[in-house]
């Protein structure tokens, strides 16, 4: 099979905030030196956007750095943070918390926006700065010579499951580069590879993880309040799973609404999409959504380790950017602005290192940001929450984060690994979820139906299992095989036939969040890219 090979001087993984970042500073850093280095951005969604899914309060920081005239540009930052409400919930009622005892929810001169039209925008602005944007091509493996990367190659476009391409459709391409910047947001999996072949997370604690939920819903005018934001804690999730929920009443009379669960999470009976369409029965939650229409749902993996799992962001031949490495501060529910910044540092560094004027290693650029000050200043609110539940979690990170504003004089450890906190089935309560009402709460497949997804189904399954034994062998007596529950999309089942069970992958329902990458107990799951643009098609989050 002959494989293309295309040269740049620069390839980017990955068109999220991070890469679309690296890709412009790196662009106008060319045009302001009168130099004429080659870069492209490969983006595995359908378009840019395609596959970004975020809550979104932007703080605009980082933008402000990197595009100073953005508001003079139509970016589509059009909805400015009005008011802040937090609430505890209990079963029936919700005791608001006065936003003051939490700083890094203030979200004073922040805006409600959709993410992925954010980084359509950003696309834009990108190719007209004269980057080459690729998307629909999933950089599928490494390219390495002499224990260095030097680039990536795309998807065998049209591979049957027997590993033959098909009549009509072509090899991927060997993309090679002088810098390899990996950008695929949470848990990708080239930069999953990189930190294993590198130890680029020696003597770190294990990388954290939540799986965060959204959907768009149209809500009636008079129940709307554009620039409203609002969180909560507390029910439905028991006190020992300190989970978390977000509503954001954007505009059009739009409202993004999602669950965050931490996927150190005990109880295997748990289904994180359960607990996110129970939330919404709640009557401080219902209000809002009476006579409303849900019109789109996506679910994705986000990291949340902070500085104690931040691996080293810089290997031979590139650099990890962004929520790849985990620069999502954990304490504001927010990584975008974090992530942006790293790729306009990483963009810098790139330049410097064509002209071979860098002075400062990457990390060491990283480490003398604001980055490295907000996650320094959120490096316990997970720790905490993790030891001591949610109640007594949410009071200790109050007296971090308003009393000492984040500069305890100690720093807190996570050592267990999210899937190694799993407790075995017979041990945990069992948990009896209410069927959906159509009206507030939903099934999966209906939800995966707003996701838009789709993959061409005669391909090799891109949810890799290591042993093909272990979900019936092993994680079904021991856990009852979680796989059912915490996947999103229902792309996991366990089914009888003729008295014998299997376990049934329908990775055609695969919304590319990565839970079960992190999540099963036997690490015996790889997700790897799936060949051309397959997966969820978001038109707004």
């Amino acid at each position: 099979m002959h494989r293309e090979t295309m040269e740049y001087d620069v390839v980017i993984v990955g068109g999220g905030p991070s890469g679309l970042a690296t890709a412009i500073k790196f662009a106008q850093l060319n045009k302001e030196n009168n130099t004429d280095y080659s870069i492209c951005l490969l983006e595995k969604g359908s378009e840019i956007g395609a596959h970004i899914l975020s809550g979104n309060v932007f703080q605009p920081n980082a933008l402000d750095e990197l595009i100073p005239n953005w508001k003079d540009l139509n970016a589509p930052l059009n909805v400015p943070v009005k008011k802040d409400k937090l609430l505890f919930l209990l079963k029936k009622i919700g005791i608001p918390v006065p936003s003051f005892l939490m700083p890094p929810m203030n979200n004073h001169g922040n805006y409600v926006i959709s993410l992925g039209n954010l980084c359509r925008w950003l696309g834009e602005h990108a190719e007209s700065l004269g980057v080459e944007v690729f998307p629909g091509f999933p950089a599928s493996k490494l390219l390495i010579e002499n224990d260095c990367v030097v680039g990536v190659q795309t998807g065998d476009m049209g591979i049957s499951e027997k590993g033959e391409l098909k009549p009509g459709h072509e090899p991927g391409i060997d993309i090679k580069a002088k810098h390899t910047i990996l950008g695929e947001g949470c848990r990708g999996h080239l930069g999953k590879q990189v930190i294993n072949l590198f130890n680029l997370n020696e003597d770190k604690d294990p990388q954290h993880y939540g799986i965060g939920f959204k959907e768009v819903w149209k809500i009636k005018p008079e129940l709307h309040e554009e620039g409203l934001v609002i969180h909560t804690n507390g029910w439905p999730t028991s006190l020992d799973t300190p989970s978390g929920s977000y509503f954001y009443h954007g505009e059009n009379n739009e409202a993004y609404i999602g669950y965050v669960i931490p996927l150190d999470y005990k109880n295997p009976h748990l289904s994180p999409f359960d607990e996110f369409q129970k939330w919404k029965t709640h009557p401080s939650i219902k209000k809002y959504l009476e006579g409303g229409e849900r019109l789109s749902y996506g679910a994705r993996a986000l990291i949340k380790g902070g500085v104690q799992s931040l691996p080293n962001m810089e290997f031979p031949g590139g650099l990890l950017v962004g929520d790849n490495a985990g620069t999502l501060v954990f304490s504001k529910i927010k990584g975008s602005h974090t992530a942006m910044m790293s790729g306009l540092i990483a963009g810098i560094h790139i330049h410097e290192m064509l002209e071979g004027t860098v002075k400062e290693s990457f990390d060491l650029k990283i480490k003398n940001s604001w980055i490295y000050k907000e996650l320094h200043k959120s490096r316990n609110f997970g720790p905490i929450f993790h030891k001591f539940g949610a109640l007594i979690g949410a009071a200790l990170n109050v007296i971090d984060q308003f009393l000492f504003r984040g500069n305890l004089p100690f720093t807190l450890n996570h050592k267990s690994p999210d899937h190694a906190c799993l407790k075995k089935a017979d041990e945990m309560p069992k948990i009896e979820y209410p069927k959906p009402d159509g009206i507030f709460s939903f099934d999966k497949l209906s939800s995966v139906y707003l996701s838009n997804t789709n993959h061409e189904e005669d391909q090799p399954c891109h949810l890799q299992l290591k042993d093909p034994s272990i979900p019936i062998n092993v994680n079904l007596p021991m856990y009852d095989e979680p796989a059912q529950r915490y996947c999103p999309a229902g792309v996991y089942e366990v089914v009888e036939k003729n008295n014998e069970k299997k376990f049934v992958i329908n990775a055609q329902n695969c919304v590319h969040c990565k839970t079960c990458d992190i999540k099963d107990p036997s690490q015996n799951i790889n997700w790897v890219s799936p060949e051309g643009p397959g997966g969820p098609n978001y038109p707004n989050m």
